[in-house]
């Protein structure tokens, strides 16, 4: 993988890895109409790493307040629990699918074109119902309604789904403001995207040569770049627009990119 290749998937990865779009279908369009496959299909994985610490840098006080509160505050320990209760489905389907994931989902375009437009209209058609918002704060969510929201997150396994986008919905959905909705999905990343690189780095560390490295290591600077800027202006963006700019995007992508594949292959 050249030098610009890497930067261009670090960026994409950094810009789309928060917002309901599909970080990963984005990723691998790219790579298929770049002709680039690294190996192993971990380049995708590990560079998430990348937009992980960027979350963690705009979050860092919130983060710091919430470890403070946790001996002496019952509901900074039930969101804490709250959490990995919704962490816990994708982990196990990550580790179960593991395989059939990299070797059959992330290589067929087609699927993740079809899955971005199914999606966009999904997320067009719950953005516009009249909701109303039982739960305005992340922190209110309780355990049996984050576990809800971690089944929902298992969906994402499929590229062009999104993480953030099965969240998101599902979240509004069991009562969730759209702010609170971003906002726990934020949070929810942490340790689904730390757990994909650990899992990730610990099956497919050893085919890896220093050429490889050095891509992932370009892509993800570029990643926690372009997330830094993401995290900080999304939730106002997101207050303000809604999500339907967001559904376009993948309908608009995910329609070029089948026609793309329909004429060039």
């Amino acid at each position: 993988m050249q030098t610009w290749q890497s930067i261009l998937l670090g960026v994409i990865e950094g810009l789309t890895e928060f917002i309901p779009v599909s970080s990963t279908g984005h990723l691998l369009l790219t790579e298929h109409f770049l002709g680039v496959k690294p190996e192993k299909r971990v380049f995708e994985i590990l560079i998430q790493l990348g937009a992980v610490l960027a979350l963690l840098t705009v979050y860092s006080a919130r983060l710091w307040r919430l470890v403070l509160d946790l001996p002496r505050d019952p509901a900074a320990r039930r969101f804490v629990l709250a959490i990995v209760v919704a962490f816990l489905p994708a982990a196990l389907v990550g580790v179960l699918l593991h395989k059939f994931i990299k070797e059959v989902l992330f290589e067929t375009p087609i699927l993740i074109c079809i899955t971005l437009i199914l999606g966009g209209f999904i997320l067009l058609i719950v953005d516009r119902l009249k909701l109303t918002p039982q739960v305005t704060q992340a922190e209110q969510v309780t355990p049996m309604t984050a576990l809800k929201i971690g089944a929902c997150q298992c969906l994402a396994m499929i590229p062009g789904v999104s993480r953030s986008g099965a969240t998101i919905v599902g979240a509004m959905l069991l009562g969730l403001s759209k702010r609170a909705a971003a906002e726990f999905s934020f949070f929810l990343a942490m340790p689904t995207m730390a757990g994909a690189f650990a899992y990730d780095l610990y099956k497919s560390h050893g085919d890896l040569d220093a050429a490889a490295w050095q891509s992932i290591a370009i892509g993800f600077v570029f990643a926690f770049i372009a997330g830094v800027l993401v995290v900080r202006y999304l939730l106002e963006f997101v207050s303000r627009y809604g999500f339907a700019p967001f559904a376009w995007w993948r309908i608009v992508v995910g329609g070029l990119g089948l026609g793309a594949l329909l004429v060039l292959g």
